[in-house]
C-alpha cells in the first residue's frame, strides 16, 4: 500500500505540475492572448513574463518534490486570484476556466496539507537529518 500511496502522490504532483509547465510554455510561445487578457483588466501586459517564470519554477518544484508545501499553497492562491480574470458569465468557456482554477486550487491545497510524498528529490545537510518529519517531510 505504501508504494501505491507514493505512486499516487508522485502522479498527482506531476499532473498538477503539467498544467503550470504547459502554461509557462504557452505564455512563452504565444503570449499575445494572455497579454490581451491582462490589458483588458487594465493591468500591464508585461506581468505575463513574471507569471511565466512563476509557472515554470512552481511546476518544476512540484515535479521534483522540492518545497511542495509552500509552493502548493502559493499555487492555490495564484489559481484563486487568476480565476477572476475568467469570471465572464456570458462566456461558457471562460466560466469553465474559472471553475477549473478553483478545482486546481483545491488540489494544490491537498498537496499543501499532505506534502510531496516519499518519492522526491531531497536536499538535506547533516544538521537537518535529526529534525522531526511529518509524512516524510521536514516540519
Amino acid at each position: 500500500m505504501a508504494t501505491f500511496d507514493a505512486l499516487c502522490a508522485l502522479t498527482g504532483r506531476c499532473l498538477i505540475a503539467a498544467l503550470f509547465l504547459g502554461g509557462a510554455v504557452q505564455k512563452l510561445s504565444d503570449p499575445a492572448p494572455a497579454i490581451a487578457l491582462l490589458m483588458g483588466w487594465g493591468l500591464p501586459g508585461a506581468l505575463i513574463w513574471g507569471a511565466m517564470v512563476y509557472n515554470l519554477l512552481a511546476g518544476l518544484a512540484l515535479v521534483a518534490g522540492v518545497a511542495v508545501r509552500p509552493v502548493a499553497l502559493s499555487l492555490a492562491g495564484y489559481c484563486a486570484l487568476t480565476s477572476f480574470f475568467h469570471l465572464l458569465p456570458d462566456d461558457p468557456w471562460q466560466m469553465t476556466i474559472f471553475v477549473k482554477n478553483w478545482a486546481i486550487a483545491g488540489g494544490c491545497l491537498m498537496l499543501a496539507v499532505h506534502g510531496a510524498g516519499p518519492w522526491r528529490l531531497r536536499f538535506q545537510s547533516r544538521a537537518l537529518t535529526s529534525n522531526p518529519t511529518r509524512n516524510g517531510e521536514q516540519v
